[in-house]
């Protein structure tokens, strides 16, 4: 046993609260907003948005009462949390988050981007799984068929498990306004897209437990108690952890920076395996983001994925911190199964 645990199947009829711990939404997007709260109602749940998720800026609120939002959202009724998007600055939250107490009842902690930022932090702190992959502003988008919604994984029982394949097509346009947004999956994505290993091999394999998430954000609780994934694998993931991470906006030879610093910090010494997922970030002269991968884990001697599907550029398939995964990449095809397991 490794004492992972996870919170109660969301079922129809329970309730989402929609914090916003680090970035809340500008009127000019209030629309897509209502929009995705009406879809998750229309899928049979109450949506209650809180204050903070409605005002524009760099953040909504003072560190103080952002974290004051979330405790009361977690001590609520609701069985799953989902703020709106990610932000910058969520990092003010960690060490003020009491996150034994959020661990009393186990909700769903769903988000990405700067919400990685909090949801690293429950699982290693306190072994509670959180869901990485989806926040509110993303609902309206139908997903590939290969991939699962976050309400139908958070739906599942401890002991299932459950199977998605690479996506086909991911998106290449830039972002238009939220009326001319295609949201059909054949038109949302209409880029050619394919898993590939680092050392060119067609056939890779991986397992191990799930950590990771945006690598601007996570990098930065390296070191702490918050960021300990080493640790994290010595209690809870005997079998190995697989570290995945994507790059939101920095350059390559920051990348290859912040890679190095984690390996430093022992991210990668139980790892049987990483996950980078696709990105648009910049390349620099003489190193794209590739080749920045490549210097920082190339001689590690555990398999590593590119363009995996999860981050800034989507889709991106959900994926639970803690869960034990299988990871194969058979002839160019990627496939993941993620087993709800303690």
């Amino acid at each position: 046993m490794t004492g992972l645990r996870y919170p109660r199947p969301l079922a129809a009829g329970d309730r989402i609260d929609v914090p916003a711990p680090s970035m809340g939404v500008p009127t000019s997007l209030h629309a897509r907003l209502d929009d995705a709260v009406r879809d998750l109602r229309a899928s049979g749940f109450i949506v209650e948005v809180g204050d903070f998720a409605r005002r524009d800026g760099l953040v909504p609120g003072p560190a103080s009462a952002r974290q004051a939002e979330l405790m009361a959202t977690f001590a609520g009724p609701a069985r799953a949390v989902l703020p709106p998007w990610g932000g910058e600055l969520a990092i003010e939250l960690v060490d003020r988050t009491d996150w034994a107490a959020l661990a009393e009842d186990p909700k769903w902690f769903v988000g990405w981007s700067d919400i990685s930022t909090l949801l690293l932090p429950l699982t290693i702190t306190t072994g509670v799984a959180a869901l990485h992959g989806a926040n509110l502003m993303d609902e309206p988008w139908e997903l590939p068929t290969e991939f699962h919604r976050w309400t139908d994984v958070a739906s599942l029982p401890v002991g299932a498990s459950f199977t998605q394949t690479a996506a086909p097509h991911r998106r290449s346009r830039p972002w238009g306004t939220w009326e001319e947004e295609p949201l059909g999956r054949d038109a949302a994505y209409e880029a050619p897209t394919v898993w590939r290993a680092l050392n060119g091999d067609d056939d890779v394999k991986m397992r191990g437990r799930l950590i990771g998430g945006c690598l601007e954000t996570v990098s930065l609780l390296a070191g702490s108690r918050y960021g300990d994934v080493s640790g994290f694998a010595q209690r809870h993931a005997p079998e190995g952890v697989i570290v995945y991470l994507e790059v939101s906006d920095s350059d390559a030879a920051t990348v290859l920076r912040t890679l190095w610093a984690l390996r430093l910090s022992g991210w990668f010494d139980r790892a049987s395996g990483v996950l980078i997922g696709r990105t648009t970030a910049p390349d620099v002269p003489d190193l794209t983001q590739s080749e920045a991968v490549e210097r920082a884990l190339a001689d590690l001697g555990i398999p590593v994925i590119l363009d995996f599907d999860t981050g800034h550029q989507p889709p991106q398939m959900p994926l639970v911190n803690g869960a034990l995964a299988e990871v194969e990449l058979v002839s160019g095809h990627g496939r993941i199964t993620q087993h709800l397991v303690p």
